[in-house]
């Protein structure tokens, strides 16, 4: 976005009134309000604490919080249900300025990161590129480190090699174990300084892993032996690098659906006798990872995690010290097993029970198995699902749980709070208030401070009783009529049924702060339908990613829906997305547009556009592709467009394994000769989280095809929506091609100026 420079406030309301009242749409105005609003929309949601944080010494909760008069740090006390300041913040303010140029306002302190210490004695926080601590006794500042420039942002693919150098002790101190010319050795610390070889068929082709796990008695030790696979490289040219004139090369290993994988081989060695124990792998095979390794406390037997090529079995592994090999649990689907986000593990009594997740119902729910791997009962049951567990209470036998569709009448994505024994009874509503709740409890689960909120409504913060949920303390209620004053209009939450006439779908409208409802407006989708989760925000924010709320303000109604293929509703709803991306949940997003629009008359589905980036730029293209009646101009940015082309993780999870004929049924590039209506596509020439080649790709079967289209490729940029020069460029398209009006000069930019918050 455009800069914020300061200048008169008063002016600038006064201007902002002008441009809001404006009836056009698309006009210079629109577009000057649009710019506008990004910055008077800042900082002007007020008494709702973030960075809230249990101070286990004092048994207090620390938080900050934005309030008309700026931000405040504040100390809640469970004991004696006080709130009050956490410090006196003029003090830190006449310390800032004593390490500073100037001192800054009390209330607008130019600090960052701030936590507070265990026993409330001090503030850890990040100032002037340095991060510092205030003792709240003395009133002074101390220099903890500089904050060193992190430089270019690691890449998303990079792991630790298992070649690794490294020695790792014994528990009792006695041994080094390492890795020798692709071998497994150890030594003593101390004493003799002969190494003994423990394995004798390490070779380049074949290594033994670096990562070493002794067992707690130090007489066991196992690792891998690693089967390479061969690396993928994708190439990119950095056309316009700052530190030469001419252009640089990069490569990233970048492992596409298909490739070679490595595969690990479990190998036990005993200390005392030096012997290595062959372990079956007939219970292991075809494997895309093998991880959490660790040891029984007893030294008895290790365990780790099997997940099978495919994605459609995934099993805890025990093997003992006779190289025995037992399947604890053996989790199985037809369709996709979802290991990257909704897995969950917890053994107890050293491996006498194990508390599991799983949606073998057709929801996710816990399950509690006994040591041998046999379902003692199931945990959790119903139409709902089990989003995250917070904590397990061995002692009481109790789980604390979020979840998300057990309160009727609310949004299913909802998130609240439980607690339910380990054999199902007993369940208990810690929360149930109709909003999305965030918990924050303390380090006994005695209390917690409990935030929620929806899109419509602010978030309210209360003190309640960890045990039960009953209310202890209110102590804020969000305030955003600072934020209403500016013209900015509240995002709406709609529901209607899907595809099958059955289904819910929900998701959001947000209308332009001059909205007139006797008026038309084009309808703008922001899609992401991305498997792995769901998208719709749930709780109040002032805008969300995409700039919605700013491009609302050219003229358009935007949505956002979570369809059928996402995540946090049932199997059977997130199933649709097997071997099926291209369905992108459509079925389900027209009907949900369709239903709004007849109850929205000023709707005008008659001119739909979409957008969205990687997954999303992937649908959003695929709307035109697939839906071309409906859809009319998109706007595709890093998109994956071929599942062939893009990281083996996230693309092998959802469309299988072998690479079968859905991968082209899916593809963009496959299908670029069904391309109608309005297409621009945006791509960064260093987009290392999808190969740029998957965009190129699909012009390259544009052209051949005859196609009329647009592209931009940004130098330097890697994934991204399109940055500034992109996000302009993407207004102006659907102005073009939506309302029908060319869109005003750029040169307008230069004049514009906005205040600050």
């Amino acid at each position: 976005m455009i800069k914020i420079n300061s200048f008169k406030l008063l002016i600038s309301f006064f201007i902002f009134s002008i441009y809001l009242k404006a009836n056009a749409q698309g006009t210079i105005q629109d577009y000057q309000r649009a710019e506008l609003f990004n910055g008077f929309i800042q900082n002007k949601i007020y008494n709702s604490p973030t960075a809230i944080k249990w101070l286990p010494n004092k048994r207090q909760y620390f938080y900050s919080i934005l309030t008309a008069k700026g931000t405040e740090f504040i100390i809640v006390d469970v004991k004696n249900l006080s709130k009050k300041p956490a410090f006196d913040q003029e003090q830190l303010a006449m310390a800032l300025g004593n390490i500073g140029n100037s001192k800054p306002e009390a209330y607008k302190l130019p600090i960052t990161n701030v936590s507070m210490n265990d026993s409330a004695t001090a503030l850890l926080f990040n100032y002037d590129k340095k991060q510092w601590t205030y003792n709240l006794a003395t009133f002074k500042c101390e220099e903890v480190k500089r904050l060193e420039d992190l430089g270019q942002e690691g890449y998303w693919g990079d792991r630790t090699s298992n070649q690794t150098d490294r020695k790792t002790k014994s528990p009792d101190g006695k041994w080094n174990g390492y890795i020798k010319n692709h071998n497994v050795y150890i030594k003593a610390v101390e004493g003799s300084s002969n190494e003994i070889q423990l394995s004798f068929d390490g070779s380049e082709g074949e290594y033994y892993s670096g990562f070493l796990y002794w067992s707690p008695d130090s007489k066991k030790l196992v690792t891998n032996k690693i089967r390479p696979n061969k690396p993928h490289l994708i190439y990119l040219i950095e056309s316009s690098p700052t530190t030469q004139l001419q252009p640089i090369l990069q490569s990233r290993n970048y492992l596409k659906p298909g490739d070679a994988l490595p595969q690990m081989q479990p190998s036990l060695f005993l200390i005392d006798s030096k012997k290595q124990i062959i372990v079956d792998q007939s219970k292991i095979q075809s494997q895309y990872a093998l991880n959490n390794f660790n040891w029984r406390k007893d030294s008895r037997a290790f365990t780790f995690e099997y997940n099978k090529r495919g994605h459609q079995k995934y099993s805890i592994v025990e093997i003992n010290t006779a190289g025995i090999v037992k399947e604890l649990v053996a989790e199985e689907s037809k369709t996709f097993i979802s290991y990257s986000g909704k897995l969950f593990r917890r053994d107890l009594a050293d491996g006498e029970e194990i508390i599991w997740t799983s949606e073998r119902d057709g929801w996710n729910h816990l399950y509690l198995y006994d040591g041998n791997g046999k379902v003692k009962n199931q945990i959790t049951k119903g139409n709902w699902v089990v989003r995250n567990v917070i904590d397990i209470n061995e002692e009481d036998r109790t789980i604390l749980f979020e979840a998300s569709g057990m309160e009727k009448g609310q949004d299913p994505y909802f998130i609240q709070y439980y607690r339910v024994s380990f054999n199902g009874s007993g369940l208990v509503k810690l929360t149930t208030e109709n909003g999305n709740h965030k918990a924050y409890f303390s380090n006994d689960k005695s209390t917690f401070i409990d935030t929620y909120s929806t899109i419509e409504k602010p978030q309210v913060t209360v003190l309640k009783d960890g045990k039960t949920g009953r209310l202890l303390k209110e102590l804020e209620s969000g305030n955003i009529d600072a934020l209403l004053n500016t013209g900015w209009k509240l995002p709406e939450i709609f529901s209607a049924k899907g595809r099958d006439g059955e289904t819910d779908i929900w998701g959001m409208i947000i209308r332009p702060s001059n909205f007139d409802p006797n008026k038309k407006y084009p309808v703008i989708e922001y899609i992401y339908a991305g498997p792995h989760d769901s998208f719709v925000p749930k709780s109040f924010g002032n805008d969300s990613r995409g700039s919605l709320h700013e491009l609302a303000e050219l003229g358009f109604i935007i949505v956002q829906i979570d369809g059928m293929g996402t995540s946090n509703r049932s199997k059977a709803f997130h199933d649709v997305a097997w071997k099926n991306i291209k369905d992108g949940g459509f079925p389900d997003r027209i009907a949900w547009i369709k239903e709004a629009a007849k109850k929205y008359n000023y709707m005008d589905i008659t001119k739909v556009g979409i957008f969205g980036n990687s997954a999303g730029g992937q649908s959003s293209l695929g709307a035109l592709l697939f839906h071309p009646d409906f859809y009319k101009v998109a706007v595709s940015s890093s998109g994956c467009h071929d599942n062939r082309m893009d990281k083996m993780w996230w693309n092998e999870q959802w469309m299988g394994y072998p690479i079968g004929p859905e991968y082209a049924a899916s593809s963009n590039v496959d299908n670029a000769y069904r391309l109608q209506g309005k297409l621009l596509l945006i791509l960064g020439e260093l987009d290392d989280n999808v190969d740029p080649s998957s965009t190129m790709q699909v012009i390259n079967q544009l052209i051949k095809a005859n196609k009329n289209f647009d592209f931009l490729m940004v130098p330097g940029m890697k994934h991204s929506l399109g940055g500034d020069y992109g996000e302009h460029k993407r207004r102006d398209f659907f102005v073009k091609h939506l309302l029908g009006i060319d869109p005003p000069e750029w040169t307008w930019k230069t004049n514009i100026t906005v205040p600050k918050p």
